[in-house]
């Protein structure tokens, strides 16, 4: 059922809607999109769940704890059901292991961390790791899409094409332009008509919530510095990968020459504790300090395809459950 108008004096003509869509259409697609956006001026409020899904897409095992684990964690304890899908399998991120242990003991590891931040679901594509580079940026849309059907989440999130600079990884570039293309192309019935026969239906998701190396329009900051202690915990479990990433970081200082006592400790089986914890606990205090909080995650969030004012100034507010 619906509700009475809100804050609506008189019933909008056609005209009014068509100007502020226009208007609205005209900022979000100039080559800048950044001045249409919000700019965040407090920390955002996790609203309650109330069972609605959340569809998490990522590259990589580590992506979730490394990048939004506190927000994860913080919207499964508001009663958020948050699935998420692992593109790739990190087959060759490791320093030891050969590639089938690889492929295992990233898969148990990324489980791991996933109960600890709350994940309802996980969904593993199994793509090969470091290559989508070269993958179909179509079929790697349509297993979004798919996801998107069969979940019919209120929000999608992943990399935001836009926060690229200083990214190196293709896997993220990739995945960003086919998850942000499936968010649209998930509500057309002529996208893989196959899909409406299996049972899946279009669905279009109300938010959009970008994550990134650096994103380079914030507009929502969430304080997590109650479950920053549960995100460290989650980044963690991946003990495989960050072993790995170790060696990386041991390789480039050899080069420079240049030795660091704690991490070729930990690369003699040494403890990952306090090298994640000055990791995790140092980015989170950054980002917070751009924005005068403690410890934080930041996005940029898009709600409504960018014209959510058109709700509040035309808009009807269904009832629950409407």
């Amino acid at each position: 059922m619906v509700a009475a108008p809100v804050h609506n004096e008189k019933e909008p003509d056609k005209s009014d809607i068509l100007q502020y869509i226009v208007a609205r259409v005209n900022c979000l697609t100039a080559r800048d999109p950044a001045p249409s956006l919000p700019v965040m001026t407090e920390p955002t409020v996790i609203a309650p769940g109330e069972g609605r899904t959340i569809l998490l897409v990522v590259a990589h095992a580590d992506d979730p704890a490394l990048f939004l684990g506190g927000t994860l964690i913080r919207w499964a304890d508001a009663g958020w059901r948050v699935v998420c899908v692992r593109v790739t399998d990190d087959r060759w991120d490791s320093c030891g292991p050969d590639e089938a242990e690889t492929i295992a003991a990233n898969a148990a590891e990324f489980r791991e961390a996933a109960a600890r931040l709350g994940l309802a679901e996980i969904v593993e594509l199994g793509w090969a790791t470091d290559v989508l580079g070269d993958a179909s940026e179509v079929a790697l849309r349509e297993a979004v899409i798919r996801q998107i059907r069969r979940c019919r989440p209120y929000a999608l999130v992943s990399f935001d094409p836009y926060a690229m600079w200083g990214e190196d990884n293709q896997d993220h570039i990739k995945l960003a332009a086919a998850v942000d293309e499936a968010f649209w192309t998930s509500q057309f019935p002529l996208h893989h008509p196959e899909h409406l026969a299996e049972g899946l239906a279009p669905h279009g998701c109300f938010e959009r919530w970008y994550f990134g190396r650096s994103v380079t329009r914030v507009t929502d900051v969430v304080d997590i510095a109650d479950v920053l202690d549960r995100k460290l915990a989650a980044a963690l479990c991946h003990r495989t990968m960050m072993g790995n990433y170790v060696n990386q970081l041991r390789l480039q200082a050899r080069t420079g020459g240049w030795s660091l006592p704690m991490l070729d400790a930990i690369a003699a089986g040494g403890d990952l504790n306090d090298f994640m914890a000055m990791l995790v606990r140092g980015g989170a205090r950054q980002v917070g300090e751009r924005h005068g909080l403690g410890p934080a995650e930041e996005f940029r969030v898009v709600r409504f395809g960018g014209l959510e004012g058109l709700l509040e100034r035309f808009g009807q507010r269904l009832e629950a459950g409407g």
